[in-house]
């Protein structure tokens, strides 16, 4: 499984033959001006929600690949009246696509169009393949939901918001991960503006003394799990 970082709360996935988009907010991120977004492929766009900082990309990108959106009910049938394909679910919900298992999964944070109009619950996603688990927490806040989660898999990767401000910090996001009982933690939601930003030695260094690793990737770069 090879995941692309794009920025800010965007990651694609890239496993069997299936490229998967989550949370494009791209063209309007100076520091992103280097992604060509006419260029990334997406078979399937997931969106946590629907604030303007998740979503901006995906119309452009739809139009371009034809690519199925998976969000809440709310999100995707916004997407669906416009004449894009979506598959909607709610939380607790799991369905099987082509390149592995996804729930729909709780997040604490708010949700709504740039129009100030309904966006339905947030959430976050944990998709598991036939070797690979991974959680996506899209913007939340710590909670004792994610103790919920190793209950029932075994994460590989945990890809956990660590700006403040709007979601958790990095004191918290270390908690959510003994939560997750994840020892391998890709940051994002973070530098992309002023109320975000954060000091990535400190923030290294904080995962390293609990004993796990946060991975910082430069925007473009891939690791591969």
């Amino acid at each position: 499984m090879k995941i692309t970082y794009y920025g800010h709360a965007c990651v694609g996935i890239e496993l069997d033959g299936h490229a998967i988009l989550v949370d494009p907010f791209i063209s309007a991120n100076p520091l992103a001006a280097a992604i060509d977004i006419d260029q990334i492929p997406a078979d399937f766009i997931l969106l946590t929600h629907a604030h303007q900082d998740h979503i901006l990309d995906v119309d452009r990108i739809a139009a371009r690949t034809q690519a199925t959106i998976v969000s809440n009910y709310e999100i995707v049938s916004h997407f669906q009246a416009k004449g894009f394909n979506g598959h909607p679910m709610n939380h607790g919900g799991s369905w099987t696509f082509p390149f592995g298992t996804l729930q729909y999964v709780n997040a604490i944070h708010t949700s709504s169009f740039p129009d100030g109009s309904y966006g339905g619950q947030p959430g976050g996603f944990v998709l598991k393949t036939a070797d690979k688990c991974v959680y996506i927490a899209g913007d939340t806040a710590l909670t004792f939901d994610m103790k919920l989660i190793p209950m029932r898999y075994q994460l590989d990767l945990a890809i956990l918001p660590i700006g403040s401000n709007f979601t958790m910090d990095v004191a918290d996001a270390v908690v959510a991960a003994d939560f997750l009982a994840c020892n391998a933690i890709m940051g994002y939601h973070y530098d992309t503006f002023g109320y975000i930003m954060i000091d990535h030695a400190q923030a290294v260094d904080s995962f390293a003394q609990a004993g796990k690793k946060l991975m910082l990737p430069a925007i473009g770069d891939s690791i591969t799990i």
